[in-house]
C-alpha cells in the first residue's frame, strides 16, 4: 500500500489551518460541566524485600514527606494502606494525623503475610510481601479466601479507625472480591492499573481507557453495558498515562515500560519526573476536550522512596496548584471521586481524551474514545492517521479468576478486538485501521490527513474532522457505533482498509458483507456494519489476515454492540 503525497495541497492546508483549535465543549449549553479531576493516591506498603536499603522507618519516612508535601500545597489526598501497614502503630497514628487534615485513608489490596496469617491462612510467598500475582493478589486466593481477607481487612481497619473504608485500589482486583466489598460493606469508589502489557507480570489491555467506569459483576477489567450487569463501584484508571506514547511503548518485547505520571519515571521518553513531559502532560490533560470528565491520578507508592521521587513531586506539584486556582482542576480524594461518579451516571458513560500534539512536538498526537461499548485509540504522526486500536466489551464474558485461584505468577486481562495495534504489529509493520484510496488493479493507496480537530456535538458524541486531498474525513464517535464519512471536493473511491504485520496471531474467522466473525482466547464474537460493507484483501487458511470496510452513500457505520454468536 502507498502513499499519496501532495505537497502543494498539504502546504495550504496547513498554513490556513495553523490556528486552528479544539472547538470549545463549553459552547454547547446543552452539554453539562466537564471538569478534570486530580486525585493524589499514595498507597502504602510497611516492607520492601526488593531492596534492602528500603527499611521499614524509610519506608514510613517516605509516606510521611508525601503527607507533609500535600499540606503545604493545600491538597487533601487518599492513602491506601496495605494490611501490614495498617496494623502498624506508627501507621495508625501518622493517617490519623492526615484524617485530621482532611485526607482519606482507605485500603491497597496486595495481600501480605499478616494478612493471610490473621485470615487463619497459610502464607504461600517468598517474602512478607510477595508482589506474584498467585500470592499478593487476591486473584491467588479461592473466592471463600478472598471473604475471609476482605472481612479481616475491613474488621481491623475498623477497629483502629472507628469506621470502614470507602476506597480500595489495586494493580488489579477480581469481581467476586470487589461485588463482596460492594455488597457487604458499601464502598465507594476502586482504582486499578492503566492498560499495559507485560509490565511487571501484570497485563491489562483492552479495557476502558482512562477516567473511570461501572465494572461487569463476572469480569472486574470488562466495563458492563447494564445495570443488572454491573458492580456499582466506579473504578478509576491509575498513574496518569501518556496518551500518545504509552500504547505503542516496547512493540517488539511485549513487556511495556512506564510513560505516566509517577514522579520516579526521569527517562527522555516522557514520565513524571522529566520536566518537558511534566509541563506538557499535566495542561493538555486539563485542557483536553474531553466527554463527561477527564480524570488523572497522582501520587506513588511507598516503596520507590522519598528520594526517587521528591525531585518529580517538587515540580509536578507547584503546576497542579496553579491549574487548581485557575480552575482548569478539581483535586479531591478518590471517594469523593466516586460519590460523584455515582451520583451522575447511572451507567458507565462516554468519555474521551485528546491531546493535539506529544511532549516533544514533533508531529505525533492521539485521542481515545470510551464507552461502555467499546474503545478506539486514534493516532496521528505527520501525515500519517491510523486507527490503532478498537476493543469491544462484553459484561457476560468471565474473567480466569472469578471461580477459582489463579495460579500463574502472571496476571491477563483483556476484552475484545477489532484492531489492535500493538499486539499485531512490530516496529517495521504497524497494524491498524487507514483510509485509503482504492486504485483499480494496483491496489490501495493510503490517503493523507493534513490536520484534524476535534468538536462535541452531544453529551456522549466526539466527531473528527481531517483535512485531506480529497475533503473533510469525518470520524463520528457515538457510544454504540463508529461512523467514517467523507465529504469530497474531487471524486475517489475510498475505503477503511485494516492491515496487521504478516505474523500476528488474529482472531478473524470468517467474513461476510456485513459481518466479522471472531474468536479470542476462546470467547466467539461478531461485529457488523450498520451502512456499508466488508471484503476480504487477503486471508490465510481461508482466514481473513486484512478487509476493508467500504461506503454505501458515503457512509460507513460500524456498529460497537456485539452481534450474537452461537
Amino acid at each position: 500500500m502507498k502513499r499519496i503525497i501532495n505537497t502543494a495541497v498539504r502546504t495550504a492546508i496547513t498554513l490556513i489551518l495553523t490556528t486552528t483549535a479544539f472547538t470549545s465543549c463549553q459552547s454547547a449549553p446543552e452539554i453539562p460541566e466537564q471538569p478534570c479531576i486530580i486525585n493524589f493516591v499514595n498507597f502504602i506498603r510497611q516492607v520492601e524485600p526488593r531492596d534492602e536499603r528500603f527499611t521499614n522507618e524509610y519506608l514510613f519516612q517516605t509516606t510521611a514527606n508525601e503527607l507533609a508535601q500535600l499540606n503545604e500545597y493545600g491538597f487533601r489526598g487518599t492513602f491506601l494502606l496495605q494490611y501490614d501497614a495498617l496494623v502498624d502503630s506508627a501507621y495508625q497514628q501518622l493517617m490519623r494525623e492526615a484524617k485530621e487534615k482532611g485526607h482519606e485513608v482507605g485500603a491497597w489490596w496486595e495481600i501480605t503475610e499478616p494478612h493471610v496469617r490473621d485470615a487463619g491462612m497459610t502464607w504461600r510467598g517468598r517474602y512478607p510481601w510477595d508482589w506474584h500475582a498467585n500470592v499478593g493478589f487476591a486473584t491467588g486466593y479461592t473466592p471463600e479466601e478472598r471473604e475471609r481477607l476482605v472481612d479481616t481487612y475491613m474488621n481491623r481497619f475498623h477497629e483502629i479507625f472507628g469506621s470502614y473504608p470507602e476506597s480500595v485500589g489495586s494493580w488489579f482486583i477480581d469481581a467476586h472480591t470487589l461485588q463482596y466489598f460492594s455488597d457487604k460493606y458499601g464502598i465507594t469508589a476502586s482504582c486499578n492499573c492503566k492498560d499495559q502489557y507485560g509490565t511487571d507480570g501484570y497485563t491489562l489491555w483492552g479495557g476502558y481507557w482512562n477516567q473511570a467506569y461501572y465494572p461487569s459483576r463476572v469480569n472486574a477489567y470488562m466495563p458492563a453495558q447494564t445495570s443488572e450487569g454491573q458492580i456499582p463501584v466506579p473504578v478509576f484508571r491509575m498513574l496518569g498515562s501518556d496518551p500518545v506514547l504509552q500504547y505503542d511503548n516496547a512493540l517488539d518485547s511485549r513487556v511495556q515500560g512506564v510513560i505516566t505520571l509517577e514522579p520516579v519515571y526521569t527517562g527522555n521518553g516522557g514520565g513524571g519526573g522529566n520536566r518537558q513531559w511534566i509541563e506538557w502532560f499535566l495542561p493538555a490533560m486539563a485542557n483536553s476536550k474531553s466527554l463527561g470528565f477527564n480524570y488523572i491520578q497522582a501520587g506513588q507508592e511507598n516503596s520507590f522512596g522519598w528520594e526517587a521521587m521528591k525531585n518529580g513531586l517538587t515540580m509536578q506539584m507547584p503546576i497542579i496548584r496553579q491549574l487548581a486556582d485557575e480552575g482548569k482542576v478539581r483535586v479531591e480524594t478518590l471517594a469523593e471521586s466516586g460519590r460523584w461518579f455515582k451520583e451522575r451516571y447511572p451507567l458507565t458513560p462516554a468519555t474521551s481524551v485528546t491531546v493535539d500534539d506529544d511532549f516533544l512536538h514533533d508531529g505525533r498526537s492521539a485521542a481515545w474514545y470510551d464507552s461502555r461499548f467499546y474503545r478506539i485509540g486514534l493516532f496521528w504522526e505527520g501525515d500519517f492517521f491510523v486507527i490503532r486500536d478498537i476493543h469491544l466489551f462484553d459484561e457476560s464474558i468471565e474473567s480466569d479468576y472469578l471461580r477459582q485461584a489463579g495460579t500463574s505468577t502472571q496476571c491477563v486481562y483483556t476484552t475484545l478486538p477489532i484492531v489492535d495495534g500493538y499486539l499485531w504489529s512490530t516496529s517495521d509493520e504497524r497494524a491498524g485501521l487507514r483510509l485509503v484510496a482504492l486504485q483499480g488493479e494496483s491496489g490501495t493507496e493510503e490517503i493523507p490527513v493534513f490536520s484534524h480537530s476535534f468538536r462535541q456535538t452531544a453529551a456522549d458524541q466526539l466527531v473528527v474532522d481531517q483535512k485531506t486531498p480529497y475533503g473533510t474525513f469525518t470520524l463520528t464517535l457515538n457510544e454504540d457505533n463508529i461512523t467514517c464519512s467523507l465529504r469530497a471536493k474531487k471524486k475517489v473511491n475510498w475505503a477503511m482498509e485494516f492491515t496487521a504485520a504478516p505474523k500476528a496471531s488474529l482472531p478473524f474467522d470468517e467474513l461476510s458483507a456485513q459481518e466479522m466473525r471472531a474468536t479470542w482466547k476462546g470467547h466467539p464474537y461478531a461485529f457488523h456494519l450498520q451502512k456499508g460493507s466488508f471484503e476480504t484483501a487477503s486471508s490465510s487458511s481461508g482466514k481473513p489476515t486484512s478487509w476493508r470496510m467500504h461506503p454505501q452513500r458515503g457512509k460507513i457505520v460500524l456498529s460497537c454492540q456485539l452481534s450474537d454468536r452461537e
